[in-house]
């Protein structure tokens, strides 16, 4: 059984800065992909950013690309998400997701077969 627990939402300025992460319990996920989705109110989930097993590719999309960071300590079993220069546009839940088998190439697409998910962390950007 392997859980993922998001942490780190809140409320920010727009312009601001925050940091969510991810930790995952029970057996590790040595060669797991992890990376983020998020939902806002009313949208469909959509894929923000992802990082491979062993932290040497990342992938994201084209509206958090140069503000958004993605890492992973895997000692630490965990995912960050540095997110920075925050717009209104940026709010939403953020879910942290985790998959053996699916390369970052499909995860904007196939986000409803991803193998494990976390609970969710809101994110709200102010005006």
């Amino acid at each position: 059984q392997v859980n993922l627990a998001e942490s780190g939402g809140g409320l920010v300025q727009a312009g601001g800065s925050l940091r969510v992460s991810c930790v995952a319990s029970g057996r590790a996920l040595s060669y797991y992909t992890m990376g983020w989705f998020r939902q806002a109110p009313g949208k469909e989930r959509e894929f923000v950013a992802a990082i491979n097993w062993d932290g040497a590719n990342t992938d994201y999309a084209d509206s958090v690309k140069g503000r958004f960071t993605i890492s992973k300590d895997r000692a630490k079993r965990t995912v960050n998400l540095e997110m920075t220069s925050l717009k209104p546009e940026d709010t939403a839940v953020y879910y942290c997701a985790a998959d053996r088998l699916r390369p970052m190439s499909v995860w904007a697409k196939n986000y409803n077969v991803l193998e494990l998910w976390g609970q969710g962390t809101l994110v709200t950007v102010s005006t």
